[in-house]
């Protein structure tokens, strides 16, 4: 049987579920090896802020720091420069791979492995130097950031486009790439490799997301159903975390992810106004039924994410308006000042 070319659209299908196929291994070796990494003795949990799995101030070394921050800087720095080569040489979608897919693919493959030998030798990731908030912060920036990409494709209330947000979501669109590589390369580097089920789940949402981010300028990386996985799957690691942590917030992230998916992500699959009415009616029953006993006072945990992710995208819009009339005000300026006759 002669092997699929690269220009075969059969091969992203071979990459997508290979790099799935290797995101479940990975994750189930993690979950096997962890045993180990669990024998280290950590501080005792000192609050919501705090950060459990990270070596005690005592036993953190110059190597133990050079090993995390030199490979996550490593690691980053290539990631951007695949993205910046395929953006300036290759620019074009294809059907199947172009050759800078494999090279993604196989540097967060080597990255993957490397991290996964780093915490067992050292143990620490960038959590011990950089606040909790912020490996969960770039996830929900770089969620955001896809409601602005993603308006002019499925709106973002209800299938409701907004207009104005138009230029600024085509530029998301173009230089999406080094804030996503960015988003993912720091939150993964965030953790060590240990096999609570928080972290299993965590760990295997962003080899997906890595995946994802490898299979830039194919179909695939636009296919809806693959790009909603990117966006749903936080849906079920944050509930799940929640409730595997026993805090009673669970209802505020399944609620608040699922009427993210009501509010906007839906309106993008192409389903009939039946199905819409359909999933909207029974998510409205659902948040009926567990409020009922969960308590009516706790109501207002379901907008808390909308709310939240809605506002950071609108600040980020603005941002890049911002960016964008100032880019037009200094190049009418320099025209202005190019075409002005001389004395």
């Amino acid at each position: 049987m002669n092997q699929p070319s690269l220009s075969d659209p059969r091969t992203t299908k071979i990459a997508l579920w290979g790099g799935i196929a290797f995101s479940l291994a990975f994750t189930a070796l993690i979950w096997l090896a962890g045993e180990r990494l669990n024998a280290i003795p950590l501080l005792p949990d000192q609050g919501a802020l705090w950060y459990e799995w990270k070596l005690p101030p005592d036993a953190v070394t110059f190597w133990t720091r050079l090993s995390y921050w030199g490979l996550y800087a490593l690691h980053q720095i290539a990631f951007w420069g695949l993205i910046y080569y395929a953006q300036t040489r290759v620019q074009k979608y294809a059907k199947g791979l172009h050759m800078v897919n494999l090279w993604a693919l196989g540097l967060n493959a080597l990255f993957i492995v490397l991290h996964f030998v780093q915490s067992h030798l050292w143990y620490d990731g960038l959590a011990q130097d950089t606040p909790v908030w912020s490996s969960q912060g770039s996830v929900i920036l770089m969620l955001c950031a896809i409601l602005l990409m993603e308006n002019q494709r499925r709106g973002l209330f209800f299938g409701k486009k907004i207009s104005f947000l138009k230029r600024a979501g085509s530029f998301a669109r173009q230089y999406h790439g080094y804030l996503f590589a960015w988003a993912i390369t720091y939150t993964f580097w965030f953790h060590p490799m240990v096999n609570t089920a928080g972290h299993l789940l965590g760990f295997l949402y962003t080899f997906f997301l890595m995946l994802q981010g490898s299979l830039f300028l194919t179909r695939v990386h636009v296919n809806k159903w693959w790009m909603l996985v990117q966006e749903v799957s936080v849906l079920f690691h944050g509930t799940m975390v929640a409730l595997l942590q026993g805090s009673g917030i669970w209802t505020m992230f399944f609620f608040g992810f699922a009427g993210m998916f009501v509010i906007t992500q839906m309106h993008g699959l192409g389903w009939s106004n039946r199905t819409r009415w359909g999933v909207g009616i029974s998510y409205i029953l659902a948040a009926l039924v567990v409020y009922n006993f969960k308590g009516w006072e706790y109501l207002n945990e379901i907008i808390r994410i909308p709310v939240i992710e809605y506002l950071v995208m609108f600040v980020i819009a603005g941002l890049i308006a911002l960016g964008i009339w100032i880019a037009d005000r200094f190049k009418t300026k320099t025209i202005s000042q190019e075409t002005a006759p001389s004395d």
